[in-house]
């Protein structure tokens, strides 16, 4: 008996890394009328296999309406019913934010940019695809950090937000607990990155190759 406790306290220490940093996050991804399915849909994806993994099921994916129906459709047509809105009650590890073609509604929507406002706690992490480092920039959550947006769209960023310290020609950046990414199919590569950094590098590849994001590199 006392060698089956002593075996239990070292396998105990020497658990992956990722089992610890990974238990208990709540990932959030904001949803709208118009959002661009893939902003949303490659860290669903990812963050959802992750959560499958038996050491690692301390993950839990939310879908939350910048609306008041959980009722949402993409751009692209397809039909979603979030978990629940920005106007209930949300205790978020990270916040992803994806964009639309017309960022206007949101940028004016004040409920929508007081709830990001909310999120900005020492502990949480950012994470935007595409033009949705507009809504963290309208939040203020960029000022004073650099962050890219959809390719071609850094100059705008740069022009209406001075503070931010906008990079161009960058598919991902990450400053502290700020991703932000060019959106669309690097989407991906920024939850990759999002999961390296809450878990680790080897745990964020493990979920590239079981979902074959990795076969990526060797196809063109």
């Amino acid at each position: 008996m006392k060698i089956f406790k002593i075996w239990a306290v070292l396998i105990a220490c020497f658990m992956p890394i990722e089992n610890a940093n990974a238990a208990s996050k709540t990932i959030g991804i904001l949803v709208f009328n118009g959002f661009l399915t893939s902003d949303v849909t490659a860290p669903l994806e990812v963050f959802g296999a992750a959560a499958n993994q038996v050491k690692t099921n301390g993950y839990k994916v939310i879908l939350i309406s910048a609306h008041k129906s959980l009722k949402i459709k993409s751009e692209e047509g397809l039909n979603i019913l979030a978990d629940k809105s920005i106007y209930d009650p949300s205790e978020l590890d990270v916040l992803i934010v994806p964009s639309a073609y017309n960022m206007e509604p949101l940028l004016s929507n004040k409920d929508l940019i007081q709830f990001i406002k909310r999120q900005n706690k020492p502990s949480t992490w950012f994470n935007s695809n595409c033009s949705g480092a507009f809504l963290l920039a309208k939040a203020q959550i960029l000022d004073g950090k650099k962050a890219t947006t959809w390719a071609g769209g850094e100059k705008e960023l740069a022009k209406n937000h001075p503070k931010i310290k906008v990079q161009y020609d960058t598919n991902v950046v990450v400053d502290g607990q700020i991703i932000t990414s060019n959106g669309g199919p690097v989407s991906y590569q920024a939850a990759f990155e999002l999961l390296a950094k809450l878990s680790s590098p080897d745990f964020a590849k493990k979920i590239s190759q079981q979902i074959q994001f990795d076969r990526l590199a060797t196809a063109f």
